[in-house]
């Protein structure tokens, strides 16, 4: 007898048949019930395993819908390029809306980050970002507002991208990443259940001169997005 236990052999023959593209993303598994009587295996067992997939990020349930294998995800890496032009160079085809655009009093918070009095105008900016038609992040972005960015360009191109052609091309930024519960508003524009676990990154964006020019509160799709970072000793 296999020292394994048999939920998780049984989790890593689907993940095996995920990461081999034999099982695509969208595909629906059968109930845990007609798994369990196809397998001979307990229902509690096939309901490990497939709860150790979902918690991996391989596969997403949903109630309506069943058990589905979930799309690839997103891995980051940490360089100064945004999320639109990482999704390019990965091969998927990001898209944007809007969801507001508008001049506001800089908060306390957002003052410190931008390097403004509190109370300055500065352009706040709030958008749902997808990667090949599926919602993947929301961002929250404050900008200087004599930058010049305007809300057409938001829609079609990547931030820094616009940043980099009005002579603000982000040199360094400061980044914090966490993770929480989505609120019942998030997860309906991310299409996640609610309380689902979304990653969130905290930054400050500073040009070449060292001025801020970017302060962002950005939300993920755990299920869908990864951070990759390394460093090395001096």
């Amino acid at each position: 007898m296999s020292p394994v236990p048999l939920y998780f052999q049984m989790a890593a023959r689907i993940r095996e048949l995920i990461e081999s593209g034999r099982l695509e993303p969208g595909h629906r598994l059968d109930n845990e019930m007609e798994v369990a009587a196809q397998l001979g295996l307990s229902r509690p067992t096939v309901r490990q395993a497939m709860q150790l997939l979902v918690d991996q990020g391989l596969l997403s349930r949903k109630r309506g819908i069943g058990t589905t294998v979930v799309s690839t995800r997103v891995r980051r890496m940490t360089q100064l390029t945004s999320l639109y032009e990482d999704l390019e160079r990965s091969g998927r085809k990001p898209s944007t809306r809007v969801l507001s655009y508008e001049v506001v009093p800089a908060a306390a918070e957002v003052a410190d980050a931008l390097a403004v009095p509190m109370g300055a105008d500065v352009l706040s900016i709030r958008r749902l970002r997808f990667a090949d038609g599926e919602p993947l992040a929301i961002l929250r972005n404050y900008l200087r507002a004599d930058l010049g960015v305007t809300e057409d360009e938001l829609a079609d191109r990547g931030l820094y991208q616009i940043l980099r052609d009005l002579g603000s091309a982000v040199r360094s930024i400061d980044q914090l990443v966490g993770a929480r519960k989505a609120t019942a508003a998030e997860a309906s524009l991310l299409d996640e259940e609610r309380d689902a676990t979304l990653l969130t990154v905290e930054r400050t964006a500073h040009d070449t001169s060292g001025r801020p020019v970017e302060y962002g509160r950005d939300l993920y799709r755990a299920s869908l997005y990864t951070i990759h970072m390394s460093a090395t000793n001096p």
